[in-house]
């Protein structure tokens, strides 16, 4: 497709969103894939907006709309999202279509209210929808579903009843720049959704559950989900649903993963035995050096891991920095149903362990087995007991993977 084109998903709907090339953090999260802010034009008898892209695009999907209509003949906007990188349009669309009606969720109207106060908010004509509420195109209904917390309270989606494309913003997207617009077209397209879920919406699995199970009482079985950043399904719609509810159930795989840093050597000739324990129990095994791998995939090989392996050298009496770092990042995105070990050296004073446990603690995490730290290096006897470590730790990861 030409890159400067909107696309027809399907007659009269059009993709008119843009992508970001050089995207490469997004609040935290490694992207580098790059990324994309998408929105839907849809032309009926009445013409609607859903979703607009980050400010600094406006133009960019301006230009697509008006390959199509006259912006300024837009009926409806559709927000099904505050959050800065698809509402920041917002303002420039409502000054191009004076006269359009702004639909968003109650709280997604305090949440517009407070960010664009001083650009115009109270000349807008705001309309707030609940799940179920339903609006007419002409020969298109769209229907509205609240998805609270996927992930701010104000989240909602925007369903095409007729055509039944789900337009789900934050659900079911990626964060990957590409030509391509569907998932038949791409490689890869699981395995980068995968890592953002587990990086964005982890945190609201439960939720994530009870919107799965609203979908079935709606009737809502789309044949196309669109979503606000990515790679558009056409292909494995039922499939990307299906993972969602294995990676919110937070279900295991037998898989050890050891996480680590390393100073002079030390844990990491500990990571390199432990992993070495486990991989001879026959179990999948992962090793994540913490400045030599993004934090954004680790989380990803952690979700479907069984049991985790930390470890850190001491540095100040506590932790090494990026371990500290690292767990602060996971508390906050709580992965369930894991068992941890934590493991350390030190030279004249330690730390590093007891600092991880009093970290796992607060975070209400399981450990499997007591923690081990050793003085300067690890010598043979050692290098053993992180093996036989390893070896356990691998039949935990089975038993856990099975409970």
């Amino acid at each position: 497709m030409d890159d400067h084109k909107p696309l027809e998903l399907a007659k009269g709907i059009y993709w008119v969103g843009v992508v970001d090339w050089n995207l490469r953090d997004f609040h935290g999260y490694e992207t580098p894939k790059g990324g994309s802010y998408n929105a839907y034009l849809i032309v009926d008898e009445k013409i609607a907006l859903i979703d607009t892209v980050k400010a600094p695009f406006a133009g960019e999907m301006l230009n697509r709309i008006e390959q199509i209509v006259d912006p300024s003949k837009i009926d409806y906007v559709i927000s099904n999202h505050v959050e800065m990188d698809h509402s920041s349009s917002i303002s420039t669309i409502m000054k191009v279509a004076p006269k359009a009606k702004l639909f968003t969720s109650s709280k997604g109207q305090t949440g517009l209210s407070e960010y664009y106060k001083e650009e115009g908010f109270d000349d807008w004509d705001l309309n707030t929808v609940k799940t179920g509420d339903e609006l007419s195109l002409g020969e298109r209904t769209l229907m509205f579903i609240e998805a609270t917390m996927l992930h701010w309270p104000d989240s909602m989606q925007t369903y095409v009843k007729e055509d039944k494309i789900l337009l789900s913003n934050d659900a079911f997207g990626q964060h990957v720049a590409t030509s391509k617009r569907f998932d038949d077209e791409v490689d890869d397209v699981m395995d980068d959704a995968e890592i953002y879920y587990a990086n964005i919406l982890l945190p609201f699995s439960s939720q994530v559950l009870k919107y799965i199970e609203k979908l079935k009482e709606l009737n809502v079985e789309p044949e196309m989900i669109a979503p606000g950043h990515g790679i558009i399904w056409r292909k494995d719609v039922a499939r990307v649903i299906e993972e969602y509810g294995r990676w919110a159930r937070g279900e295991a795989t037998p898989k050890v993963i050891v996480i680590y840093d390393t100073m002079w050597g030390s844990t990491e000739k500990m990571a390199m035995e432990i992993i070495e324990g486990a991989r001879s129990a026959g179990v999948e095994v992962r090793l994540r050096h913490l400045r030599k791998n993004d934090w954004s995939l680790t989380m990803k090989e952690l979700m479907d891991a069984s049991v985790v392996a930390l470890g850190s050298p001491t540095m100040n009496n506590g932790m090494f920095f990026t371990v500290a770092g690292f767990l602060a990042y996971m508390k906050g995105l709580r992965p369930k149903g894991k068992k941890f070990f934590l493991f350390g050296s030190y030279g004249w004073g330690g730390g590093a362990v007891k600092g991880m446990e009093k970290e796992l603690e607060s975070g209400r995490f399981e450990l499997a087995m007591e923690s081990m730290q050793i003085k300067f290096r690890p010598f043979e006897d050692d290098k053993k007991a992180c093996r036989e470590i390893g070896y356990k730790l691998a039949e935990i990861a089975k038993e856990n993977a099975r409970s």
